[in-house]
């Protein structure tokens, strides 16, 4: 990142947490502040500077947060570096459920939509993470989360979550389809959402990641939108190679791919997304595998060896001490550190 655009960076954020915190700042009538409010002498210099209609402040401060004086915007900072602090995922805070701030529609069908998540406070655009649920291409459901949205929230940055058909009725190709309209409805409405639409990145467990993998490097699906995936996180997938993963697999495996994907080689090329890899490509790539899971082992490293060869930004990474299903659901507590910090770290290099 250039010196200017850290500046910009530093003076953005600084803009976020002044803005979270003005409407009760000028509501203040204390002269310290408490945990969320700053001193009666911060609040009074964002009042003279922006004035006090909540709307104008908010555009004031985008432009004008650097003229705040050395102490206040110190201030903000580290009312800001402590309210990330409270939120941290290992402290155990932001486990309680979070309910959808909106819910776009992309089809007629009850799984065509996908809910999203506002992060508290956000009032600049800020990036926004997709997750696709898994559960074998016939089942699953995309208002399973659990504590995803609060820890991406503190996070600052959006959480949304997609439906799509399933098993037996629609095959996987529409399943693929559903992910990538998805992607579309939430560019085309991101001004109304507030969300940045140049930054998306599509996270996926098991069938989701098989999902999520293909939407990224096969653009047909997402289509114009598809230059707004900036990255994708893959969590214990093991579909990125179908053929040779039906070959590998064990008998209850192999039949589920079978059921999915069928009998045709032509089709199981068409829809593994390592035979995409070396077009378009989202640039940036994080795969997470259960340590003793052999088959999602070998997929990851091998889908992240092509994508290293074609220039993307890519790594595999083993996590210990979990399992498939663990694996997702415990994003953002204490029992899923390993995952949670290797999807936090990815995040901060790709949303810089």
């Amino acid at each position: 990142m250039t010196p200017m655009a850290r500046t910009l960076a530093a003076g953005a954020t600084l803009a976020a947490a002044l803005i979270l915190v003005s409407t009760p700042i000028l509501a203040q009538r204390q002269g310290q502040g408490d945990g969320n409010r700053p001193s009666r002498q911060c609040a009074r210099e964002i009042a003279k500077l922006c004035g006090r209609d909540r709307s104008q402040i908010q555009a004031c401060l985008r432009e004008k947060a650097s003229e705040l004086s050395s102490e206040c915007q110190s201030e903000m900072r580290a009312r800001m570096q402590q309210r990330r602090q409270q939120a941290s995922p290992h402290t155990g805070a932001f486990q309680r459920a979070v309910r959808p701030t909106r819910t776009v529609s992309f089809g007629e069908h009850q799984r065509q939509q996908v809910d999203v998540y506002e992060p508290e406070g956000a009032v600049e655009p800020l990036p926004l993470v997709l997750f696709v649920h898994g559960g074998g291409w016939r089942m699953g459901s995309h208002e399973r989360v659990q504590t995803k949205p609060a820890h991406f929230g503190a996070q600052e940055v959006y959480f949304a979550s997609t439906g799509y058909r399933l098993l037996p009725d629609y095959p996987v190709e529409d399943q693929a389809s559903d992910v990538g309209a998805a992607v579309q409805a939430l560019v085309g409405q991101a001004g109304a959402l507030g969300f940045d639409a140049e930054r998306i990145v599509l996270m996926g467990h098991s069938a989701g990641a098989h999902l999520a993998a293909l939407v990224a490097t096969d653009p047909q699906y997402a289509g114009e939108a598809f230059g707004a995936i900036k990255g994708v996180i893959l969590l214990d997938g093991a579909g990125y190679d179908i053929a040779q993963n039906i070959e590998d697999a064990e008998f209850q495996t192999r039949r589920i791919y079978e059921d999915a994907f069928g009998f045709d080689e032509a089709r199981r090329k068409a829809l593994s997304p390592i035979a995409h890899v070396g077009g378009p490509d989202a640039p940036n790539w994080l795969a997470l595998y259960v340590a003793e899971r052999a088959s999602a082992k070998w997929q990851a490293e091998w889908l992240v060896n092509a994508l290293t060869q074609a220039d993307r930004s890519a790594r595999a990474v083993a996590i210990t001490g979990t399992d498939h299903g663990r694996m997702n659901r415990e994003i953002g507590v204490v029992a899923g550190k390993a995952q949670t910090e290797a999807i936090d770290a990815f995040l901060a290099e790709v949303f810089e």
